[in-house]
């Protein structure tokens, strides 16, 4: 094996930087947008580090998981600048480190990627050996920085991409920060091995980072603890990932059962987990637990990193002796700190690193981290260990970060915990009196953009005159995280709420969707991109648009339209029908975005079981509501069966056919989907499985086996291909799969009903579905919008009954059977919240 000490770099390159060209064609960045290979990688690095010129120079570079910036990064390694990397997206922080440092040149966004020359030569001496300067773990705008070196950054990746086994087949996806240096390490690592790296900013919360992972064959996947905790909420035990390779977890402790339920998921799914250690200081890691030992050691950090060794030292008035603090030492160590400018200039200060984690040995030559000693805090006269105090709340299954003080313990609890039951397993665990310690009940801890606890916030929470939070029911003025929290619960009718999770991680629906859009519009005064599926803390804060101008969500407007068209063509007020049928594709596009959700088969299962009830109870009661004073309808029709034995020698009895259709729609997915295969199939070929039932779907609409479809058949059977088609529009990525719908919509709807008209406004629907998700419109019609189309399902049911009283007066006949569906959207509404409150209640 090749000594790491002959891989190391002369001072002021990095090699892995320097030999990009050596893997020639083979991708080294993946996008949507498409491949960059390692050939044209190189050109663009050292077109980068031309244009810095060669003088040194102090280049602060903007982090994000971008090409622009990923270029802007290594060319300046490249031309041998020290680069100062920073958060993106974090103003004050940029702003911070500008005015401590200096900086010579700036490389960040601006309308673009821009370059600020503050200076054409350097205002700083910098020291030869100083590659790069980063924020401690605990930081994002702190002037203390870590200062290292290119022999550092090489034998960390070396060290990384050895233990790993990284190939150069490999396609690590960005599921960490640039800037923070366990994401960092990911992109090191994996350039030095020629492996490519998947470069997204999407979160593991949302659907599109799955559907990019799968499309560009991800072999590994990068997380901190915060991560893993999404990870169970998307469903990741139940995806199908066939090309992962392993997992790595770092950037704090997690909980020993949680390693070993990785660990042998793991094993089930053919991926390994790499449980690692590491610090900035120490470039990233220091050590890692070989795969085989987390199942039987999962407390263990493991061995240290090819090229570094461990040892203890002792630890004053600590009760086992077999406790020290751990001190490592390998290349990977940094330089020193710099706090200052003037701190550029120095060499090597610091030749080991003494963590100031408490750890010990075991027997199995493996280490554990059992505390910081930093962290103790004496507290009435008694030294307690925070890390202690929260493994033993954690085995009470309450979440907690505690912070010491001189007179108090502040316990910060996530959720609903009692706070006499926490006071008094503190007080038993640690001897503190329990007025000694204070609870802070916390929606959810901050944290910093790598996902680790945000100290400096928390003790500002909890320094703050008043330590109540405020909950979703209350108001928060400058809290617009609170006050969207507030939203969410309120148009929900939820009061568990928290700004980690998203609209369908609260179980939205397509109705619920409807008000929720038209509300975060008018809060935000834009919709973003997939805002149902991203955290509530993502979404950007309330910011108005200049004058009227607003924006719909295209699915609103056309619901909104649609059920307009329908109820004013059965008066008739006018004559342009489509609309119910524009409704079936409107259907399936939301059936895909809020039913096939990441989470896992039992969660979808109960998600389209729970569409179901919302459709069928409503329908139900209106039909029975209307048998028990006339009878317009059959008992056929009250159990959505008519289509299947009804007789067809009554006009009223199509009146349904509509909301039948749906329900067989939902029923049969949902036997599909019960099935593990065709779950997995989904989620690896979202787009193709919906388009290959439309194929099938289409056998009706032709009426390919003479069964005379339209007539004879259900219309789930003879209109079923539109609402798969707009699964399929929910689930198309890219011009390519948009094409293909837009023309699979326009070669098969005409001919359908041998009415142009008619079938061009299906079409037209399409095409609005999959090329704008959202429409120009005004806040007083996005109102109006929203009210209609969250009302849709309910006016389709009742205009029956209040149309005909109405036919001479075509304009009050519309209005009164919109009424009258808003009504009943509304005790629906009402009765469904009681039902709710009711049962919980009562459990």
């Amino acid at each position: 094996m090749t000594s790491l000490a002959s891989l190391l770099p002369a001072a002021g390159t990095v090699p892995f930087v320097h030999d990009l060209a050596v893997h020639g064609d083979r991708p080294a960045i993946v996008t949507v947008d498409g491949e960059i290979s390692y050939a044209d990688l190189a050109q663009r690095v050292a077109d980068r580090a031309a244009r810095l010129g060669t003088t040194r120079r102090l280049v602060l570079v903007v982090g994000a998981n971008t090409v622009d910036s990923l270029v802007a990064y290594l060319g300046a390694l490249h031309g041998g600048h020290p680069v100062l990397l920073v958060p993106g997206g974090n103003a004050g922080a940029l702003a911070a480190l500008v005015e401590a440092y200096d900086p010579d040149v700036v490389l960040g966004p601006a309308g673009g990627w821009a370059v600020d020359e503050r200076r054409a030569g350097t205002a700083h001496e910098l020291h030869p050996d100083l590659a790069l300067l980063l924020s401690t773990s605990g930081s994002t705008g702190s002037p203390k920085l870590v200062r290292l070196s290119p022999a550092s950054l090489q034998a960390n990746a070396e060290s990384i991409a050895e233990y790993l086994g990284i190939r150069e087949t490999d396609r690590a996806v960005t599921s960490l920060p640039l800037h923070y240096c366990y994401g960092l390490s990911v992109v090191h690592s994996h350039l030095a091995r020629g492996a490519a790296l998947v470069l997204t900013d999407l979160s593991v919360a949302d659907t599109c980072f799955w559907d990019l992972f799968r499309a560009t064959r991800g072999t590994s996947l990068a997380g901190v603890p915060y991560t893993f905790d999404l990870l169970d909420r998307v469903g990741f035990a139940e995806m199908d990932l066939p090309h992962l390779r392993y997992v790595t977890q770092a950037g704090g402790r997690l909980a020993p059962e949680r390693v070993r339920h990785y660990a042998e998921l793991g094993r089930r799914a053919g991926w390994d987990l790499f449980v690692m250690y590491g610090q900035t200081e120490a470039t990233a890691r220091m050590a890692y637990l070989p795969p085989d030992l987390a199942m039987h050691h999962p407390q263990a950090i493991g061995v240290p990193v090819p090229g570094g060794a461990f040892r203890l030292t002792p630890v004053a008035d600590h009760p086992d002796p077999a406790v020290g603090e751990l001190v490592y030492v390998g290349p990977n160590v940094m330089l020193g700190y710099a706090e200052t400018p003037a701190d550029l200039a120095l060499g090597r200060t610091v030749e080991e690193l003494h963590t100031g984690d408490l750890a010990r040995r075991t027997s199995a030559g493996l280490y554990e981290i059992v505390g910081r000693r930093s962290r103790f805090a004496k507290i009435l006269g008694l030294r307690v260990d925070p890390d202690r105090v929260e493994a033993v709340l954690s085995r009470h299954g309450i979440a907690a970060t505690c912070l010491g003080a001189d007179d108090e313990l502040v316990v910060a609890v996530v959720g609903e915990a009692d706070d006499r039951t926490v006071r008094r397993l503190v007080a038993d665990e640690v001897g503190l009196p329990p007025r000694a310690v204070r609870v802070l009940a916390l929606a959810e801890l901050p944290r910093l953009p790598s996902g680790k606890t945000d100290l400096a916030a928390l003790r500002a929470l909890a320094a703050a005159p008043t330590t109540a939070t405020p909950t979703v029911g209350e108001r928060s003025p400058g809290t617009p995280v609170g006050d969207l929290c507030r939203l969410y619960a309120e148009v929900l009718d939820r009061d568990d709420v928290r700004p980690e999770l998203s609209f369908v991680d609260l179980g939205g629906d397509s109705l619920s969707y409807v008000e929720m859009s038209v509300r975060l519009e008018q809060e935000l005064g834009h919709l973003p991109a997939n805002w149902h599926t991203l955290p509530i803390a993502a979404l950007r804060a309330p910011q108005r648009p200049r004058g009227r101008r607003r924006s719909l969500e295209t699915s609103v407007a056309l619901r909104a339209a649609a059920i307009v068209l329908i109820v004013g063509s059965h008066i008739p007020l006018f004559t342009v029908t489509g609309g119910a049928h524009l409704l079936l594709g409107v259907a399936g596009f939301n059936f895909a975005r809020f039913q096939l959700t990441p989470a896992g088969r039992p969660d979808r299962l109960r998600q389209i079981g729970a569409s179901l009830a919302r459709i069928v109870l409503p329908t139900m009661a209106w039909i029975g509501a209307v048998m028990l004073v006339n009878d317009q309808y059959r008992v056929s029709t009250l159990l959505l069966v008519h289509s299947l034995v009804g007789p067809d020698d009554a006009r009223t009895e199509w009146h349904f056919w509509f909301v039948e259709a749906v329900v067989y729609l939902l029923v049969g997915l949902a036997a599909l989907m019960a099935l593990r295969r065709v779950d997995r199939l989904e989620r690896r070929h979202s787009f193709a499985l919906p388009m290959g039932l439309t194929v099938l779907g289409l056998l009706g609409r032709y009426d390919v086996f003479g069964l005379d479809a339209r007539y004879d058949l259900p219309a789930a059977l003879v209109a079923g291909w539109l609402f798969t088609l707009g699964w399929a529009a929910a689930r198309a990525d890219g011009v390519g799969q948009r094409l293909l719908v837009t023309a699979a919509a326009a070669v098969t709807v005409p001919g359908f009903f041998g009415q142009p008209a008619r079938e061009a406004l299906i079409v037209a629907g399409f095409a609005l579905l999959v090329w704008l998700p959202t429409v120009p419109s005004l806040g007083v019609v996005n109102r109006v919008a929203g009210v209609l189309a969250g009302s849709s399902l309910y006016i389709y049911l009742t205009h029956w009954q209040v149309y005909p009283h109405l036919r001479e007066w075509p304009l009050v006949a519309l209005a009164a059977s919109l009424a009258v569906g808003i009504a009943y959207a509304t005790v629906v509404g009402r009765v469904g919240r009681w039902l709710t409150h009711r049962t919980s209640t009562l459990r």
